[in-house]
């Protein structure tokens, strides 16, 4: 297919924004949601007909399924969604408002959830479509001070591994992308604090504060050369279901993975002492 249209969610900034400024580069038609229209305004005058903006807070479930059907059916169809809204919260799990878990997660996995559900009915109808969600390596690994988050990733890896066995059958692909510490906004701009409590200073929980003063070096990640490799992702058959991005994100996984499951096949005896015993 030599032009494919997408519907990217959040688009702003990060991600969101190096993936639709390639697309609209080498031709394709992006429909990106924002949340501030003056944050696209560049690309609206550059793209006056292949970029089409859309404003979506994707807590908004009714505004989101709006937005979808109206893209399908003006647009014909809608090749590629991109989940990719979404924001880091970072702080102990008591140092947390309710208010805040309650955003999180209604941004990062509730949001997620509904606009994938929002946008099968159309790929179904179509007999193909690509799913691509945003996650991170912190779907696999989990470190103190960002538990909600953590939470929202490892819930929408869930979800999306599920789902995508029940529409393979329709020629529907999910790829869950697990990028690693990348200089966008997410980490340098729009990433949120908890109210810190002074009991947990010193504590692995404030680690946090390190990694998020730019003076203490940056991420490794290009944004850029990661959102290629996304888009690329695309061609790729059958679609991957999880695509690691960033050498050290990658090493990282491993390490996690190659210890649970050695934790998990030291439980052999274990779990077999709660079976029945053999032909009873």
């Amino acid at each position: 297919m030599s032009e494919r249209i997408w519907l990217v969610t959040g688009v702003s900034s990060g991600f969101g924004r190096n993936i639709t400024e390639l697309l609209l580069q080498r031709g394709d038609q992006v429909v990106g949601t924002v949340r501030k229209p003056e944050a696209v305004a560049d690309l609206v005058e550059q793209y006056p007909v292949r970029f089409r903006m859309e404003l979506l807070d994707v807590r908004d479930t009714e505004r989101m399924r709006e937005v979808v059907n109206r893209a399908a059916t003006e647009l014909g169809r809608i090749d590629v969604v991109v989940s990719n809204a979404g924001y880091g919260l970072f702080g102990a799990s008591e140092e947390l408002s309710d208010a805040q878990v309650d955003a999180m997660i209604a941004t990062n996995l509730t949001g997620s959830i509904q606009l994938i559900r929002a946008v099968l009915p159309h790929m179904r109808a179509a007999g193909h479509g690509r799913i691509i969600q945003i996650s991170t390596y912190g779907g696999q690994v989990a470190f103190p001070g960002n538990s909600m988050y953590h939470a929202t990733k490892w819930g929408i890896e869930g979800f999306v591994e599920s789902v995508a066995q029940e529409v393979a059958p329709f020629g529907i692909g999910m790829t869950i992308v697990e990028p690693g510490g990348a200089r966008t906004e997410f980490r340098y701009g729009s990433a949120q604090v908890a109210d810190l409590l002074p009991a947990y200073d010193n504590n692995p929980a404030h680690a946090f504060l390190k990694m998020l003063d730019p003076a203490n070096g940056l991420a490794p990640g290009d944004p850029a050369r990661m959102a290629a490799r996304i888009i690329e992702s695309v061609d790729i058959e059958p679609a991957p279901l999880r695509m690691a991005l960033g050498s050290a994100a990658l090493a990282s996984t491993l390490g996690v993975l190659r210890k649970r499951i050695a934790d998990f096949e030291a439980q052999t005896e274990l779990a077999a002492s709660t079976d029945f015993p053999p032909g009873e």
